[in-house]
């Protein structure tokens, strides 16, 4: 068994933060040392806890048409990584879904990260993934994600996908004109690039 193999039996056994989680520890992630391209997302919601399948929802719906791409291109090991920021669904609060418990990426992430040698790019989604891949935890989601152009073209800081974020959306135009273009036109990049050293 390799060590990555060995590192992702020890994640998927993971019950560090059972006793908070109100459905139990069902970690959920994809990933695989070939993938050009990590999307850290926040953690699983209800839906995607279910089913076991990451952006499995109407946020994954919006993230693959922001991304441009298929759901089987989505779910490809070799081009997409998908890691969120907390593995397990932590529960519903008073304006949605809770924070990711911060002791899963602090025990995990770093180690998991070190395996995508081929990463090209990093897709950051939403508040907690952009304070730990942008560095800045006290800028607000809007001033970070307005700054893309500083990270491009290694990472891009983005809004949460999900339906909770459409006043967001309509008040920041600018998103889906200027930075969903350009992360379509990256990502395709990037995808037919890998496509053609797998066919060489």
């Amino acid at each position: 068994m390799s060590d990555f193999t060995t590192l992702l039996q020890q994640v998927r056994d993971c019950t560090l933060c059972e006793p908070d989680l109100p459905l139990g520890a069902r970690p959920v992630l994809r990933i695989d040392s070939r993938a050009a391209i990590l999307i850290a997302g926040q953690a699983p919601g209800r839906k995607v806890h279910d089913t076991g399948i990451p952006f499995n929802d109407p946020s994954g719906e919006r993230l693959r048409l922001w991304l441009g791409v298929s759901r089987d291109c989505f779910y490809d090991a070799a081009i997409f990584a998908l890691v969120p920021m907390g593995f397990c669904y932590p529960g519903t609060g008073p304006s949605g879904d809770l924070p990711p418990p911060p002791q899963c990426a602090l025990t995990w992430r770093q180690m998991l990260l070190a395996r995508l040698p081929r990463l090209e790019l990093t897709v950051a989604l939403g508040k907690h993934a952009l304070s730990y891949h942008c560095g800045r935890p006290s800028h607000s989601v809007t001033q970070i994600v307005k700054a893309w152009r500083e990270y491009w073209p290694s990472l891009v800081p983005m809004a949460h996908p999900s339906p909770r974020n459409n006043l967001w959306l309509k008040q920041n135009p600018w998103f889906e004109q200027e930075l969903v273009p350009a992360l379509r036109s990256r990502v395709a990049e990037i995808i037919d690039r890998n496509k053609k050293m797998v066919d060489k």
